[in-house]
């Protein structure tokens, strides 16, 4: 059985190899997004459009429309995760292709623990085992390794077996 460990976050993605409960990590790869980094008025051009309610409130003049800015649910650091979602996605996709593991577990906190879940494609879904809600892209490989849970590997092994 390989098990692959993907420790990610906005900004960076980790890839590790791992063959048993006793065994250190091996580095897979990396794939880094600078942009994960910046904020959304650092992503953005210049400020949203602005748009004019289509009829004056009563009692009021003409001339005194409410404005408001358009935008809100397109904010460019989530729009930026979601790109690199799809990128690490590929990645495995890739690796799978080439047979580099068998089973697949995803470390990541919880708001891109779902994003990455929402890219995952069918043929990497099918080898996910777990999922950990936890940010520790920038934790050693021991820290990283002392958060896989033994049950993993039983559960791996079970499903080797077991098609």
């Amino acid at each position: 059985m390989r098990l692959r460990i993907v420790v990610a976050d906005e900004s960076e993605a980790r890839f590790y190899d791992i063959g048993g409960p006793r065994v250190a990590l091996r580095p897979a790869g990396r794939v880094e997004n600078p942009s994960g980094r910046l904020r959304d008025r650092d992503l953005r051009s210049d400020r949203p459009g602005r748009v004019f309610d289509s009829a004056p409130t009563a009692g009021r003049r003409r001339a005194s429309v409410a404005h408001h800015a358009t935008g809100g649910e397109r904010r460019p650091h989530k729009q930026e995760a979601q790109l690199f979602a799809r990128r690490i996605v590929l990645t495995l996709e890739a690796a799978r292709r080439k047979e580099e593991f068998d089973r697949l577990v995803l470390m990541a906190g919880p708001p891109f623990l779902g994003t990455l879940r929402a890219a995952l494609r069918k043929s990497v879904r099918a080898t996910l085992i777990a999922e950990i809600p936890k940010d520790l892209v920038h934790q050693t490989e021991r820290e990283v390794r002392v958060h896989v849970p033994r049950e993993i590997f039983r559960t791996s092994a079970t499903l080797a077996d077991h098609p």
